[in-house]
């Protein structure tokens, strides 16, 4: 006779132990920016994946419920803002909900196709968005690399365990 055991967690798994898997995970650390019309919006993500390299395709995630996701939704393009070492309050402001993110003391320009990009960074890349794909509560937003820039010297944000580190 085959016996199958049935995982407690078949019917979904556990949210609490997949956040505790992935605090676990090192992650770069990005701000990504946008305006579609209504003003700058941008949150922090350690989503960011290089796609392909011919064409230049990248992707990065967004939950559904965020106050910026109504912007990226309707953006042609977004940023994404490498954050240095030592931007480790650039990346809490904006992880923090209910306030002006790009407020003082963030500083922060518009790229000539009017994208907010923040001074500072590590390095950026304008992205065109291809595609938006849906995925649970979130979206994954597949976007074409149109612009760059890097700061060579600098080292990157990272974060592991609910606590940010640099290199």
């Amino acid at each position: 006779m085959l016996t199958i055991t049935v995982s407690p967690y078949a019917a979904g798994y556990a949210p609490d132990r997949f956040k505790q898997v992935f605090r676990r995970y090192p992650a770069g650390v990005v701000v990504v920016t946008a305006d579609s019309g209504r003003g700058p919006v941008g949150f922090t993500a350690t989503s960011l994946t290089s796609l392909s390299l011919d064409p230049p395709l990248v992707s990065y995630g967004i939950g559904t419920t965020t106050s910026s996701w109504p912007h990226v939704e309707r953006a042609a393009s977004t940023v994404v803002n490498f954050l240095g070492a030592d931007q480790e309050s650039v990346a809490r402001t904006f992880a923090t909900s209910g306030i002006d993110r790009f407020a003082a003391p963030t500083a922060w320009r518009r790229l000539a196709g009017g994208e907010p990009v923040l001074d500072g960074s590590a390095g950026w890349l304008r992205l065109e968005t291809e595609r938006i794909v849906p995925a649970g509560d979130h979206r994954i937003v597949i976007a074409r690399v149109t612009d760059s820039w890097l700061d060579e010297g600098r080292s990157p944000l990272l974060f592991h365990n609910g606590t940010y580190h640099s290199l």
